[in-house]
């Protein structure tokens, strides 16, 4: 069996352990809600599986559903007259998330009084699902979002802008549970596991607020006067809702390392989590795979930041990393690299992430990596080497993992 097998089955494991489906269904199993009858929103990318989770548990005690995810991403949700489900925009929010957001609040006012509520959210929600704030359009928010995530911002503070234009970000959906008990689980794609974060904290009280980013204050500040207060920690309407996390990169990573020790590998788990520029991710990755003895293998968490030229190609952070690695370590042979996001896809590609080696930089030609890399193009380049992993939507999103087995020793 080749390292390069041996990688994306370690990343094959890693994802199925996070799976949206297994997670859910677990916990319920352990920890049932006991009602006759629940009613079940599922958001986010792995909204799916995660829904698929509840009815393995809830069976005919599920009352109602509302499932909100990307297009494509609908999975094998059943045909059923329960369930709402609707498709809906990412990574960039249009009309359409607009309409799913107004749909969740529908959906939550006409449920009977007392009745449990049980919400699924999942990485994606940010895009998905929202109600702006008065005055703020789809093509305003489209607008926003699209510059945050093109000059390169962290997730803390895409999601500060994302709750300050929000009625339901923030923890101000929180509102309109009107106090029926109400259980969040979550599969976490942010590195902390903040519910706060995940999905702009929906349902959790914001703890980490930041000043908005200054290159975008023009824009915003036009909006402040409709800004809502959101609850603080402590509100009342917090009261009667739990949040768990079911699923985290952890995990992932874990699952993925024991993989590699089943085939006979030293694994090494880093503290370290791999955001920030993806320059120096791949900087960083590359030094610790050269430097490294023979037969290793190193697995990090990742979601580093892409800043995007005017004119950018296809690719995403995890073909960028992947690239970039490739291209620092072309002269040196025995390493392999496994970069992938764990919902299946990459930036503005249908692809996983890559699968690189020490021959990645000669099959790319006559596409050179560096060149690829600096004009926000890895696909191209790694489509040329054949490197590019396709899985399609996974059913769940924790993040990225980024598995590596070192270079031989001296290489």
């Amino acid at each position: 069996m080749s390292v390069r097998t041996d990688l994306l089955d370690a990343y094959r494991a890693g994802v199925a352990a996070v799976d949206g489906r297994r997670a859910v269904a677990e916990h319920l199993a352990g920890r049932p809600l006991e009602a006759s009858a629940v009613s079940v929103v599922a958001l986010g990318k792995a909204a799916a599986g995660m829904l698929q989770g509840a009815l393995d548990a809830l069976g005919p005690r599920l009352e109602r559903a509302l499932a909100v995810t990307r297009v494509g991403y609908a999975g094998e949700i059943p045909s059923d007259h329960r369930i709402q489900l609707l498709e809906s925009a990412h990574p960039l929010p249009d009309g359409r998330s607009i309409d799913a957001g107004w749909a969740v609040l529908r959906f939550l006012e006409a449920m009977p009084p007392r009745q449990p509520l049980l919400v699924l959210i999942s990485g994606g929600t940010s895009s998905l699902v929202e109600v702006p704030v008065p005055g703020v359009d789809a093509e305003t928010l489209a607008e926003v979002n699209r510059r945050l995530l093109a000059e390169g911002y962290d997730i803390a503070t895409i999601n500060s802008v994302r709750k300050a234009l929000s009625r339901i970000k923030g923890g101000r959906l929180a509102r309109w549970t009107r106090g029926r008990p109400t259980r969040v689980l979550a599969i976490s794609d942010v590195p902390d596991n903040d519910p706060a974060t995940i999905g702009s904290g929906l349902l959790s009280p914001d703890t980490g607020r930041r000043p908005l980013p200054a290159g975008l204050r023009p824009l915003l500040t036009r909006f402040e006067a409709a800004i809502e207060p959101a609850p603080a920690p402590g509100d009342p309407v917090f009261v009667r809702i739990e949040t768990v996390i079911v699923a985290d990169n952890a995990r992932a990573r874990q699952a993925a390392a024991d993989c590699l020790r089943g085939r006979g590998y030293e694994v090494e788990l880093p503290e370290v989590f791999l955001d920030g520029d993806v320059e120096l991710a791949a900087q960083a990755v590359a030094q610790r795979l050269g430097g490294l003895s023979d037969g290793k293998a190193v697995i990090w968490g990742g979601e580093p930041t892409v800043r995007l030229p005017e004119h950018p190609g296809r690719g995403g952070r995890m073909q960028a990393l992947a690239a970039g690695v490739a291209w620092r370590l072309r002269a040196v042979d025995g390493w392999a690299l496994c970069a992938a996001g764990t919902d299946g896809s990459d930036g503005s590609t249908e692809h996983a992430g890559a699968l690189v080696d020490g021959g990645t930089a000669q099959r790319a030609k006559p596409h050179a990596l560096d060149a690829c890399c600096a004009a926000a193009d890895a696909a191209r380049c790694l489509e040329q080497a054949g490197d590019v992993v396709d899985t399609g939507p996974t059913g769940t999103n924790v993040m990225d993992l980024v598995i590596g087995r070192a270079a031989a020793a001296g290489g």
